[in-house]
């Protein structure tokens, strides 16, 4: 099972003018699943590519396990690396898709096929073994394109948006069966997806990126839990955020005056009275209660909408400061409150995050491209 690492890599286009990975730093584990996630175009498929050898960066350096592979070609990588839109060869039936890499080897016949076989099994379609690929269901040849990866011995896994043509209920199954795999097979893997809800699914760690940088990365609870970045408590779940200005810090935390001269109180110590800050509060984490009450953290205002979702109901609370915020609540928890009723929304302060106010502004900094 090897480690990737990579140090200070960067990779420009169109003679240098457009910087799709800015000198990142990342090292995946030996074992380990880990994905690279963000919006479209922030470098998480040119940093793959890279790892691939299909395309080389202008800077920096890539190991595979113990060898520096940056110059290599594909190759003598020793991976194997699955696309978003399969790559089949359409000529092919199955069985000859997935053994090309042993035939193109020239691994001994006995070898080629027991290895066949079982990686057939192993993706449950050894029955189709002659079906060519337009015989084949889009969850069917996804499957195919694994074994065909995974059948020429490789223990370095690359995912490149695997899951993202197929239809949303078998892009759902696959994600778990996909995790399972590689876990039994003892594989490095690593995925790129723009799906915050398949990477916490199936990531052992994300490495979260936007604008060719890595922002963060730690596992699926530390980026939810303890976002290190606005831009990360905004992609990663979701984020309400009150603009304002410490007022006051003592060894309990700090006192935010936000716009309209609400009050907030954060556990944050590490403040300066004065800084301007945004304080990010989940949906979930707020309560909802009918009337306007003075009370720690509480927020004055009114329902503007709601929304049954099934197992959850979604309001949209207009504060006395203009502010808009989102509060979600279990669908069967209390009564609920209809639009126009005024209210109060509370949180407590370990359930806050507060970040220093970004310079090209928040609406900038939380913009996805």
């Amino acid at each position: 099972m090897p480690d990737v690492k990579l140090v200070n890599v960067t990779k420009t286009f169109a003679k240098g003018r457009i910087v799709a990975v800015d000198h990142i730093d990342l090292h995946v584990r030996n074992g380990e699943y880990l994905t690279l996630l963000g919006p479209s175009g922030c470098g998480k498929t040119t940093t793959l590519r890279m790892i691939a050898g299909l395309i080389e960066p202008d800077e920096g350096m890539i190991y595979i396990g113990d060898k520096l592979v940056t110059g290599l070609p594909p190759e003598d990588r020793d991976i194997g690396y699955v696309f978003q839109q399969y790559a089949l060869f359409p000529h092919m039936d199955v069985w000859d898709n997935v053994t090309y890499g042993p035939t193109v080897k020239a691994w001994i016949e006995e070898k080629r096929d027991r290895i066949g076989r079982e990686m057939l099994e192993m993706v449950k379609l050894y029955d189709r073994s002659d079906a060519v690929p337009r015989e084949l269901s889009g969850g069917m040849m996804q499957r195919v394109a694994l074994a065909r990866a995974l059948a020429a011995g490789a223990r370095l896994l690359l995912l490149d948006e695997p899951l993202g043509a197929l239809d949303a209920k078998i892009r759902f199954e696959l994600r778990y069966e996909l995790r399972k795999l590689v876990n039994d097979l003892g594989l490095t893997a690593v995925h790129v997806t723009h799906d915050q809800g398949e990477a916490m699914a199936i990531s052992d760690r994300i490495a979260l990126m936007k604008k060719g940088k890595i922002l963060q990365v730690g596992t699926p609870q530390e980026l939810y839990m303890k976002p290190k970045h606005v831009f990360v408590a905004n992609f990663i779940g979701e984020s309400n955020f009150l603009e304002g200005y410490v007022v006051e810090t003592d060894d309990r935390g700090c006192i935010i005056e936000l716009r309209g001269g609400l009050i907030a109180h954060a556990i944050d110590k590490t403040r300066r009275k004065g800084e301007r800050v945004v304080l990010a509060i989940r949906p979930e984490t707020l309560s909802i209660e009918k009337g306007h009450k003075k009370v720690l953290n509480g927020l004055p205002g009114y329902i503007e909408r709601f929304r049954f979702e099934g197992t959850d109901v979604r309001y949209e609370v207009t504060l006395k400061n203009e502010d808009t915020i989102v509060i979600v609540r279990p669908a069967l928890m209390g009564e609920w409150i209809n639009e126009g009723e005024s209210v109060t929304a509370r949180f407590s302060p370990d359930k806050s995050y507060l970040f220093t106010y970004p310079t090209a502004g928040l609406r900038r900094e939380l913009a996805l491209e």
